[in-house]
C-alpha cells in the first residue's frame, strides 16, 4: 500500500510539474526592435541590447549617419496628421512607439512586412490592410495607397490572396493555404483610406479598381446559397478549416459592407448593389446563427474567439450592437492570460502567453464602441509590456516579459487605430 501510495504521489507531482510548465511556456525575445543604420538599411537589435539604439528612436546609435536618421524620423512624425502632433506633445509614448514601429517596418520597402525577424519578413494581406489604415489615419494617405497597390499587384486572377508574400519574388514562400479573408481585408483597407482622405478618395481608389472588383466578386461568390455563410477557409489562425469560422464570416461581412461604400467611388455602382444585398444576407446569417451561441469561433463549438471584434467598429461598422459588445466582454474574460493580455481564442493552448495583436483588437473595438476605460486599460497594458527599446512584441509571457518577434506591424497598426478612435470619440 505504501508503495502504491508513493507511486500515486509521484505521478500526481509529475503531472502537476508538467502542467505548471505548460502553463508557463518560455519563448525567447528575438529582438529588441529593428533600427536604421543608413537610409533604407535596417538591422535587428539583439534582445538585451536596447542601448544599441538612440533612446526613443528606431535609429542605431554611434553610427556615421545617426544624427541625420534621427532628424529624418522626427520629420516623418512632424508630417503626421495634427491629432498625432497634439498627442505626442502631451507625451503619448505608446502612440509614438507604435508610429516608429510602423515606420521601421514600411518606409522605403515595396510594402510593409509583419516583422523584421527572418520568418516574419513577409507581407500578410491582413497586416498590410491594417498598416494602410493606420498610415491613412495618421496623415500618410499616399503611403497607405502604396500598401494596397502592392496587394493589387499580387492578387490572383480569381480574387484570392495567398496567406503571405515574399517581397522579392512576390510569391508565397511556403505551402500555406490561401485565405479568403485577404479579399475582405483589402477592400476594408481601401474603405478606411477613403474615410481618412475623403477629398482624395476617388483619386486614391480609382487605380485600385481592378482589385476592388476582383475582391468583391470573390466575396459574393464565396457565400453558400443555402446558409448564406462563406465557404470554409483558413482565417487568421492559418489552419485548414473544415467549417466556416467566425473569423472568416465576420471579415467577409466587413469586406462586403466596405465594398458597398467604395465601389461607387470607382464607378462600380452595379457591383456595389450586389455587395449590399450580399452583406445584408450575410449579416442576417451571422447574427442569426452565431449570435444565439454568443458569437463563438465555430457554430458547433462554444469557445470564444478574438474575431468577435471583427463585428464591431472600426472593422464591422454599422450601428453599435449590444449583443456583440456583450459577447466581446465574455470573450475577453475567457481568453485572458496571466499577464493580462488575451490569447487568440478560448481554445488556444493554455501556455500562459498573451498575444498583443489580439489584445489590441479588443482595444480598437472598445475604443470605437465608446468604451473608453476598457480601451485605455488595454493600451496601458500594451505600453507597459513593450521591449526595453520600446517596440511591441508579438507575445507576452505569463510573468509579463515580452517575447517572440518585435516589433510586430499588426499590433503597432492597431495601437494607432485605437488611439485615433479615442481621440475622435
Amino acid at each position: 500500500m505504501l508503495g502504491t501510495g508513493g507511486v500515486l504521489t509521484y505521478g500526481a507531482l509529475a503531472w502537476w510539474s508538467l502542467e505548471y510548465r505548460i502553463r508557463r511556456a518560455e519563448v525567447p525575445l528575438y529582438s529588441e526592435t529593428v533600427a536604421f543604420s543608413a537610409p533604407g538599411v535596417r538591422e535587428l537589435v539583439p534582445a538585451g541590447h536596447p542601448d544599441a539604439v538612440v533612446p526613443g528612436t528606431r535609429v542605431l546609435a554611434a553610427r556615421p549617419l545617426s544624427t541625420m536618421l534621427v532628424e529624418d524620423e522626427q520629420a516623418w512624425l512632424e508630417g503626421c496628421a495634427p491629432w498625432v502632433g497634439r498627442a505626442l506633445d502631451v507625451g503619448d509614448d505608446v502612440l509614438r512607439s507604435a508610429l516608429l514601429d510602423l515606420r521601421a517596418l514600411s518606409v522605403s520597402l515595396p510594402v510593409c512586412v509583419a516583422g523584421w525577424s527572418e520568418k516574419w519578413r513577409y507581407a500578410w494581406p491582413r497586416d498590410v490592410s491594417f498598416v494602410a489604415t493606420a498610415l491613412a489615419r495618421t496623415g500618410h494617405p499616399d503611403h497607405a495607397a502604396e500598401q494596397l497597390t502592392f496587394l493589387q499587384e499580387v492578387q490572383r486572377h480569381d480574387g484570392w490572396f495567398e496567406a503571405r508574400y515574399d517581397l522579392r519574388t512576390r510569391r508565397t514562400p511556403d505551402q500555406r493555404v490561401a485565405q479568403l479573408d485577404g479579399s475582405a481585408w483589402s477592400i476594408w483597407g481601401a474603405q478606411q483610406l477613403s474615410l481618412a482622405a475623403p477629398d482624395r478618395a476617388a483619386e486614391l481608389l480609382t487605380p485600385l479598381r481592378p482589385m476592388l472588383r476582383l475582391s468583391a466578386s470573390r466575396l459574393i461568390a464565396s457565400l453558400d446559397a443555402r446558409t448564406q455563410l462563406p465557404m470554409a477557409a483558413s482565417d487568421y489562425w492559418e489552419l485548414v478549416e473544415r467549417s466556416v469560422t467566425l473569423g472568416t464570416a465576420a471579415s467577409v461581412l466587413a469586406g462586403l459592407r466596405s465594398a458597398t461604400v467604395v465601389l461607387p467611388l470607382v464607378g462600380e455602382t452595379a457591383l456595389a448593389q450586389r455587395t449590399a444585398a450580399a452583406a445584408e444576407s450575410l449579416a442576417t446569417s451571422v447574427h442569426g446563427q452565431f449570435g444565439p451561441k454568443g458569437y463563438p469561433r465555430m457554430l458547433d463549438d462554444p469557445a470564444a474567439d478574438a474575431a468577435v471584434t471583427f463585428l464591431a467598429a472600426p472593422i464591422g461598422g454599422g450601428p453599435i450592437d449590444h449583443g456583440v459588445l456583450t459577447a466581446m466582454g465574455h470573450a475577453q474574460t475567457a481568453m485572458t492570460r496571466p499577464a493580462g493580455g488575451v490569447a487568440p481564442g478560448a481554445q488556444w493552448k493554455d501556455d500562459g502567453i498573451s498575444w498583443t495583436p489580439e489584445t489590441a483588437l479588443f482595444a480598437a473595438a472598445w475604443a470605437a464602441s465608446g468604451e473608453r476605460d476598457r480601451a485605455e486599460a488595454l493600451l496601458r497594458w500594451l505600453g507597459a509590456h513593450r521591449t526595453d527599446a520600446g517596440s511591441f512584441s508579438e507575445k507576452v509571457l505569463y510573468d509579463g516579459r515580452p517575447a517572440a518577434v518585435a516589433p510586430l506591424a499588426w499590433t503597432a497598426a492597431l495601437v494607432v487605430i485605437s488611439r485615433h478612435e479615442l481621440v475622435h470619440a
